[in-house]
């Protein structure tokens, strides 16, 4: 039996049609006919009912379908920590995060982390805050970075930093220190505001915005990282987490506008996992050591 059979047959499974899984497998159809064929002759057994144009599975097929999912899901497993050892490494350790921890300081720690722990194969996996308490709770990964605390009491989380949310302006607008100062509200007025990038503070931010200024336009852009580009290339404007424009604000490529309306909130990060082991409490310390207001 050999495992490019079990492929094609599992996928066989899932489109019941030989067209779309020679398409799906770059192969020919007759590549297909001969897999089914000859898996069926190995095991002895009819997997699939042909009817006409028709193609379904039979009751062993059926079966065996979760079966084979089985298998070449504990080969692929296998090849990959094959794969792993190869390359060094003795520990796995997956680290979900939010994209917004992704824009900011996380390549500086993982390129000394990584460095002082050569045989940790680390993923990192990037998910919405909504989702990675879940994620941390299930145990699909180590530990996670959100910009939500979690609910449960089965998982544990730490502040990594707070943040102060800054009002963000396109730069080459005023690029002049002794020019007018600019107006809140009437950048507000002009241009869109993006929102929605961040899971903590929008509804409560947009409801005191139209309190305070009328005709706001707003434009739902739900990537802290799009919202970013799109204020450097003057489409508009938002309220952003300071660590997140730190570099563009430095480099001259966005502006800090002075907002008076009210005062803006400030959000935090969290670090979650199920236990704090030595690991994550390294990584946590590298977090909050390179962190700057």
């Amino acid at each position: 039996m050999e495992i490019s059979w079990l492929r094609t047959f599992v996928d066989t499974a899932e489109t019941l049609n030989f067209r779309k899984t020679s398409e799906r497998l770059l192969m020919s159809q007759p590549s297909v006919t001969v897999h089914i064929r000859l898996l069926e002759e190995s095991l002895g057994l009819l997997l699939f009912k042909r009817e006409k144009n028709r193609v379904a599975l039979t009751e062993e097929g059926r079966h065996f379908y979760g079966k084979a999912q089985l298998i070449l899901a504990q080969l692929d497993q296998s090849v990959e920590e094959l794969q792993a050892f190869a390359q060094g490494y003795r520990k796995k350790w997956t680290l979900a995060i939010s994209p917004l921890m992704a824009e900011t300081i996380l390549p500086y720690i993982l390129k000394s982390f990584t460095k002082d722990h050569p045989d940790l194969e680390l993923v990192i996996q990037v998910e919405e805050s909504e989702l990675i308490e879940g994620l941390v709770e299930m145990e699909q990964v180590s530990a996670g970075i959100s910009a939500l605390p979690p609910k449960r009491h089965n998982v544990v989380h730490e502040t990594v930093y707070s943040d102060p949310i800054l009002f963000i302006l396109p730069r080459d607008a005023y690029d002049d220190e002794t020019g007018p100062a600019v107006s809140g509200e009437a950048a507000l007025q002009s241009t869109f505001l993006f929102t929605h990038h961040h899971p903590a503070y929008w509804d409560e931010l947009l409801l005191k915005l139209r309190l305070h200024v009328t005709g706001i336009r707003t434009m739902k852009v739900t990537q802290a990282h799009i919202a970013k580009r799109f204020i450097q290339e003057g489409l508009g404007v938002s309220f952003l987490p300071k660590s997140m424009v730190r570099r563009e604000l430095i480099e001259g490529r966005l502006m800090d506008a002075h907002f008076d309306l009210f005062p803006l909130p400030t959000v935090s990060t969290y670090f979650l996992a199920k236990e704090f082991g030595e690991l994550e409490k390294e990584f946590l310390r590298r977090i909050q050591s390179v962190y700057f207001n």
